[in-house]
C-alpha cells in the first residue's frame, strides 16, 4: 500500500482496538531508519558508530559538554554513554577531564584526533545531505527539518 492511501484511511479502516491515529514513534522510527542507511555507509567506512558520531557531531556543535548534556542532546541512556565514553576516550576521540570548580563533573571535548575524522567525514556526508534534499525538493527538505525542529522544541 502506498504512503498516500495508507494516509487517506478512515477510521473504520483501522482495526478493531479502539486506535484511530498511525503509530507517530513508528513513522518516525521508519524515517529514522530510512535516513540512516544513507548514512551509514560513510560511518562504516570511517569505522565509527552511530552512537560515536552522534556524541562527535554534538561535541563539535555545542564545544565542551558535561555527559548528562551529551546524553540530552544524543538521545543516548547514560549507562550506554558512560561506556562509549570510555571506549571513545581509548580511541582517542574525546577526552575527560574534571572540571576545577567541582572534581565531580567530567568535561567531555573532542581530540585532534576526532575533529580530522569529522573533516575526512564531512565531503561524503555533505554530499548524502544534498542527495537527500535533491531526492526530496530543497522547499520541502527545508520544511522538513522547520517541522522536525517544532516538534522537538513543543514537545522536548
Amino acid at each position: 500500500m502506498s504512503t498516500k492511501a495508507a494516509t487517506q484511511k478512515s477510521a473504520t479502516d483501522q482495526p478493531a482496538t479502539g486506535l484511530t491515529h498511525r503509530s507517530l514513534p513508528l513513522l518516525l522510527l521508519q524515517a529514522r531508519e530510512a535516513v540512516m542507511l544513507r548514512f551509514r555507509p560513510v560511518l562504516n567506512r570511517h569505522g565509527i558508530t552511530e552512537q560515536q558520531w552522534r556524541v562527535v557531531r554534538a561535541l563539535l556543535e555545542h564545544g565542551e559538554l558535561e555527559p548528562r548534556e551529551i546524553v540530552q542532546v544524543c538521545a543516548i541512556s547514560s549507562p550506554s554513554l558512560a561506556g562509549m565514553l570510555a571506549r571513545m576516550d581509548e580511541q582517542g576521540l574525546v577526552q575527560r577531564s574534571r572540571k576545577d570548580a567541582d572534581l565531580r563533573r567530567v568535561a567531555v571535548t573532542l581530540t585532534p584526533r576526532s575533529r580530522k575524522l569529522a573533516a575526512a567525514m564531512a565531503p561524503e556526508l555533505e554530499a548524502v545531505y544534498g542527495q537527500l534534499e535533491g531526492e526530496l525538493g530543497t522547499a520541502p527538505y527545508a520544511r522538513l527539518l522547520t517541522q522536525l525542529d517544532q516538534l522537538r522544541e513543543r514537545l522536548g
